[in-house]
């Protein structure tokens, strides 16, 4: 079992003590991802939707960076802090698969880091 750290240029730099993500035994995950912008360092948080799709972009990145896409996730984890907020991020989350969606769990919390309104992480695999 050898353990592959994963890191991309192209999605914003970890503010804690963490990797982008985990490769191991061909199956990938990531951490979460919010709307930080990877070149400007500042979130992208206009409306609800352009923040979720600034977080699929970075873990589109991130997948991108270990040979997969979108196509290869097999679970996400969606956070949100406001659950009426549910349907615009769900339209944009969805725009980002072709077909055969993967298992979801999607929790409403009380705050997310850097302010976020929604966090998604996600496990894929080849």
């Amino acid at each position: 079992m050898e353990k592959k750290i994963i890191t991309s240029t192209n999605a914003p730099e970890p503010i804690g003590p963490y990797s982008h993500g985990v490769f191991i035994n061909g199956v990938l995950y990531t951490s979460g991802q919010v709307a930080k912008d990877a070149k400007t360092g500042e979130m992208v948080q206009s409306d609800i939707k352009s923040e979720t799709r600034k977080v699929m972009e970075n873990l589109e990145a991130i997948l991108k960076e270990a040979d997969m896409d979108f196509s290869n996730v097999l679970k996400t984890t969606i956070y949100c802090t406001d659950l009426g907020n549910f349907a615009a991020i769900n339209e944009v989350y969805g725009s980002f698969f072709k077909a055969n969606f993967p298992a979801r769990e999607t929790v409403q919390v009380v705050k997310l880091p850097l302010n976020a309104n929604v966090e998604i992480s996600v496990v894929a695999a080849h």
